[in-house]
């Protein structure tokens, strides 16, 4: 026989003690399990957004390196990168040193923006117009000076204030061998000849001046970037293959006018994919005797490491491309080239100089010389 039930539907579907959670059974109170729970909340929130901003870090440091190359050294120079201390981020960039403060070292890159080195004599000051609150860190100088290291040699460097320190990636200090270090017109095993008004004599200009020093270039620095379309080793003297290390004159300014040209080039629709030093610097004892002397002066620009004939080879065959789109290679190709640099020198009249055009001739293409002398010479 069935007993009857009286269910009480007022009554908890389940009984109190099952409802509550262990904690409650004795260990804990409700009001401290809401506390354990935030707090717990809190440890979570705190470490998601360590994580989140450490892979923010690190797409910028990626976006940071030029071309999408990680930031590190430089394996191609491993006798004078710059140490791993210097471009790693454990000196993070702050906001008290923005690129505003960098000014300073815009004059550096040229009118061009394109120029990636600076060259001084040891102890020379890199940047005289760096404000005084900062400093550059450079490999192999003793102290935190913008001055040229003692060896020569190219140098990556990096600016810092106090624990800021923002790496300069695009831009080296070329520390150069003293005219001292010259003997018996050499240095070292490399034949160099000496320069108009070497032992005395007052030159008509002080840039006929014989060189206060030299680039040296050996066979790991030769394919540095001097810009984005030359390397050092385009403007070695054309001799003396077997001889290492080389010593070279390299002005600044001539790169800047040089670029400046491809650039103006490139605005009227020309596609330069590569350009030919077809010679650059000269040691005096080359521009005597080297190679085909005619013509040549002996107070050539070449000598003195501001001057470079140059044409565009995209095909690299060894002379002039078609680069005005006549179906013919010619003089008027190179006189193209020379009508962009006489655009360049009226914008900057700060490279103003030398600029020639010379047809094919004796196994040769026509090609254009452009340089930055100081006055205007046009041939």
């Amino acid at each position: 026989m069935k007993r009857n039930r009286t269910v009480d539907r007022a009554s908890p579907l389940f009984p109190d003690g099952s409802r509550r959670h262990r904690l409650h059974r004795g260990l804990v109170s409700e009001r401290q399990e809401h506390i354990f729970t935030w707090v717990a909340v809190v440890v979570v929130l705190l470490y998601a957004t360590g994580w989140v901003g450490a892979l923010a870090e690190q797409r910028r440091i990626r976006l940071a390196a030029p071309f999408g190359e990680p930031v590190g050294i430089n394996p191609a120079m491993p006798s004078q990168k710059i140490t791993q201390r210097l471009l790693t981020p454990d000196h993070r960039s702050t906001a008290y040193l923005t690129d505003a403060m960098l000014t300073f070292l815009h004059p550096l890159r040229g009118q061009s923006g394109q120029v990636r080195f600076v060259t001084r004599l040891p102890g020379e000051p890199v940047a005289p117009d760096a404000p005084g609150e900062l400093s550059a860190v450079i490999e192999g100088a003793p102290g935190p000076d913008f001055v040229a290291p003692a060896r020569h040699g190219i140098y990556r460097f990096a600016v810092e204030m106090n624990r800021a320190r923002k790496a300069i990636d695009d831009i080296s200090i070329i520390s150069l061998v003293p005219l001292a270090e010259k003997r018996g017109g050499r240095i070292g095993s490399y034949n160099l000849g000496s320069w108009p008004y070497e032992q005395g004599g007052t030159p008509q200009s002080p840039r006929y001046a014989a060189p206060a020093g030299f680039i040296e270039v050996t066979q790991e620095n030769r394919n540095f970037q001097v810009s984005p379309h030359f390397r050092l080793g385009d403007f070695l003297t054309k001799d003396q293959p077997n001889v290492w290390p080389k010593y070279l004159l390299l002005d600044p300014l001539l790169i800047d006018k040089l670029e400046l040209t491809l650039q103006e080039l490139k605005n009227q629709g020309v596609d330069i994919q590569h350009v030919t030093v077809m010679s650059g610097f000269r040691t005096p004892r080359y521009n005597e005797r080297g190679g085909n002397t005619a013509g040549r002066a002996s107070t050539s620009r070449h000598m003195y490491g501001d001057a470079a004939d140059i044409f565009i080879d995209n095909d690299r065959n060894g002379t002039m491309d078609d680069i005005n789109g006549d179906g013919r290679v010619d003089t008027a190709d190179a006189q193209m080239i020379a009508r962009a640099a006489e655009a360049v020198e009226r914008r900057h009249p700060s490279l103003i100089g030398g600029i020639g055009v010379y047809p094919a001739c004796c196994g040769h293409g026509p090609f254009t010389h452009v340089d930055v002398r100081g006055y205007r010479a046009r041939w």
